[in-house]
């Protein structure tokens, strides 16, 4: 049985100006899973993703109506404040997004926003999120070099890094591979699939085998409607609607 979930969205819609984008949405992420989201593009499976961190708060003529809940709090409530919920809720990008700093300011730059000053107590954070990130070996050794140095898919792993600075409770992964070659792809699934021990991760992914080999439950979005959301092996395996079905066998999409 699963436990309460830690994200609760329910009637869930959204509308950039005119055009809705998301279509009464109900879906309940577990914690300490992985929960992918697929679909076509445009289908609004990164909406929803950023409706979990009110990341679209920043588009203009954007009107949300339904519920949001993260652990029992209404994140849509104007009481919320949006740096608090940011802090628990971090979010990697589709494309690697490395501040022009240094590595070590990178990821010492969420925690001193938020009040840490002391310099043992940053060198710690920073070499605890690099391990967590599987990248602390690679660059333990030019702390102070520019992030934008890096490899492609190691700037993805640093800003992963960057993202767990700050401690957070879920991470939400837009894409995050879709620019990587091949091998940086392989470990930042690796890297995935060993952060669920300690925190829920969300993913959009257009790789529908890389949803089948990192997730534990998978949420099929269709022109802004969710028509299904289950068990990965289930959902790809028994999808219980045709729609899925028809998208996973490459019949559209």
């Amino acid at each position: 049985m699963d436990a309460r979930p830690i994200i609760a969205a329910r009637d869930l819609n959204l509308w950039y100006g005119a055009a809705q984008a998301l279509y009464s949405v109900d879906m309940d992420i577990p914690e300490k899973q992985v929960t992918a989201l697929i679909g076509p593009s445009g289908c609004g499976k990164s909406t929803f993703l950023k409706t979990l961190d009110r990341m679209n708060d920043l588009v203009p003529g954007i009107k949300i109506t339904g519920s949001v809940q993260y652990r029992g709090t209404e994140i849509y409530d104007s009481k919320v404040d949006v740096t608090w919920l940011r802090k628990q809720i971090g979010m990697v990008f589709q494309k690697p997004n490395p501040f022009p700093m240094s590595i070590y300011d990178n990821i010492a730059y969420g925690p001193r926003t938020h009040g840490v000053r002391s310099k043992s107590r940053l060198d710690d954070v920073v070499e605890k999120s690099l391990r967590g990130a599987a990248i602390w070996d690679e660059v333990k050794d030019r702390l102070k070099k520019s992030a934008l140095s890096l490899s492609g898919g190691q700037q993805q792993r640093v800003c992963i890094a960057r993202a767990l600075a700050v401690e957070p409770d879920i991470l939400l992964m837009d894409e995050a591979t879709s620019a990587l070659d091949p091998i940086s792809t392989s470990k930042i699934e690796d890297l995935i699939a060993d952060l669920k021990k300690d925190y829920t991760i969300v993913i959009v992914t257009h790789n529908m085998q890389q949803a089948t080999r990192v997730s534990d439950k998978c949420a099929f979005f269709l022109l802004g409607r969710l028509i299904e959301f289950g068990d990965t092996t289930e959902l790809f395996s028994v999808p219980r609607d045709k729609r899925t079905e028809d998208y996973i066998t490459g019949r559209f999409g």
